[in-house]
């Protein structure tokens, strides 16, 4: 993509109701517009970031076999009253009526339609275990938006349901969605800590929240310091493997970590005094099993190797997709913008042209630019006719991992600037070496 014909309408001043550092960003360097309070239209560079992280989300959920559908936005309210959640769930969801006079609703969560879709089809344990998940859009009506996506009342989540003939089953489910999850966390560059958390209105007393530590998260969290010692890496899991999950979840969640909804203090007071903290985090999942809570109120039953009709037992798992990018953000930036980790780079690399209508620099950044289209990767070209300073300002807000900087100066002596954004430093190597060293770190993720 070069800058010249992209939309990316980049501010130099920082609007006044951006409160924290991921909605000053992302105003700023043009990924998101305000529509509305708590809801935004997405950008062309906002939109690549957030598709990034949608598919990391979908290629982990495929690995532990779990199976893609789209729900609908509106719902029936009929299903709500069935499950009792209708009139509890209070002022967030947001009712409507159609021209009929029907009650419906903006999904604020989907648990009541994907069990009325399991309780059409489904009525043998032997199609069981079945995980259902969708990414899709979802409404709630806060009462104060703020924080631009992190705390929006219109959001991109991945929701996922299991259903299984047993609460053992149903907790392998669990334990398989935590791993599954520690390993999509890990490919966009995050350290979230699985914490034990409250059921809230979806139910349930076996949850856990995956939280970012961020000083503007909003709960407040107490941990022991050794789980952010903690890494999944590049280990292999064996997802059908009951015995192999559950290890993963013991590791993960056997050193203390709470919100404070969950903080029993005399248990952290067990912790050794030098590991005990108290920081504030940012909700980025939640995994939940509450058993036979829907199953039970909406008739979805099987029949068992016994041809008895039985309840299944299920769980709910999200993943807050469009709330991640904020997280992300939070996490990584400096005073200059936005840090991107190699997963979720909108662009792989930037090349900044520092004497555009020179013949040599044109050439050499034409030839930069096919090379990485041809290995597969997205380079994003700044053509314009600009300062090299305003180039750089520019690149730094937009947070790509590399530069390569290209000047007639460089290339009388065959050489480029290559320029990694996390740590600052610049190095002089020819345009080939660029090429390869670029390509080799993205081929390595």
């Amino acid at each position: 993509m070069r800058l010249s014909r992209y939309f990316m309408p980049v501010l130099k001043e920082t609007p006044a109701e951006a409160q924290i550092v991921s909605h000053r960003f992302m105003l700023r360097a043009g990924m998101i517009k305000q529509t509305a309070a708590g809801i935004y239209s997405w950008l062309p560079l906002g939109l690549k970031v957030l598709r990034n992280i949608e598919n990391i989300v979908h290629e982990e959920q495929a690995k532990a076999g779990h199976i893609p559908i789209l729900m609908s936005t509106l719902q029936p309210a009929d299903l709500w009253r069935e499950s009792g959640r209708y009139d509890d769930y209070g002022e967030e969801m947001l009712r409507v009526q159609d021209r009929h006079g029907r009650d419906m609703l903006y999904g604020p969560t989907n648990e009541e339609a994907v069990t009325d879709i399991f309780r059409s089809h489904v009525n043998s344990y032997k199609d069981l275990p079945l995980t259902l998940y969708q990414i899709q859009w979802k409404f709630r009506d806060e009462i104060r938006p703020r924080f631009g996506v992190m705390r929006g009342r219109e959001f991109l989540m991945k929701d996922g349901y299991t259903f299984d003939l047993s609460k053992e089953d149903a907790l392998h489910a669990y334990n398989r969605h935590l791993v599954s999850y520690l390993r999509s966390y890990e490919r966009m560059g995050l350290k979230a800590i699985p914490m034990r958390a409250d059921g809230g209105p979806i139910g349930g007393d076996y949850t856990h929240e995956f939280l970012v530590l961020a000083d503007t998260g909003e709960s407040e969290v107490f941990y022991d310091s050794e789980v952010t010692d903690l890494s999944f890496g590049d280990r292999e899991v064996d997802f059908d493997n009951v015995a192999e999950c559950e290890a993963v979840l013991q590791e993960f969640t056997s050193r203390y970590a709470r919100t404070d909804e969950t903080h029993d203090e005399d248990l952290f007071n067990s912790v050794p005094e030098e590991r005990r903290r108290t920081a504030r985090g940012i909700e980025v999942g939640q995994i939940f099993y509450f058993g036979t809570k829907y199953s039970e109120s909406m008739g979805a039953t099987v029949v068992n190797a016994d041809q008895k009709q039985v309840p299944v037992h299920m769980g709910s798992h999200g993943i807050g997709v469009s709330r991640l990018l904020g997280a992300i953000i939070e996490a990584s930036h400096d005073d200059k913008g936005i840090i991107w980790p190699e997963g979720v780079t909108p662009f792989h690399v930037g090349i900044v042209n520092l004497k555009q209508g020179d013949d040599e620099a044109d050439a050499a950044c034409e030839a930069l630019y096919k090379a990485f289209q041809k290995a597969g990767l997205d380079p994003l070209y700044d053509d314009r006719k600009e300062r090299a300073g305003g180039k750089f300002a520019t690149m730094d807000l937009i947070g790509l991992p590399w530069r390569i900087t290209v000047g007639p100066r460089g290339l009388k002596n065959g050489v480029v600037e290559l320029t990694s954004r996390k740590t600052g430093e610049s190095e002089e190597v020819t345009p080939e070496e660029a090429i390869a060293r670029v390509i080799a770190i993205y081929a390595a993720l």
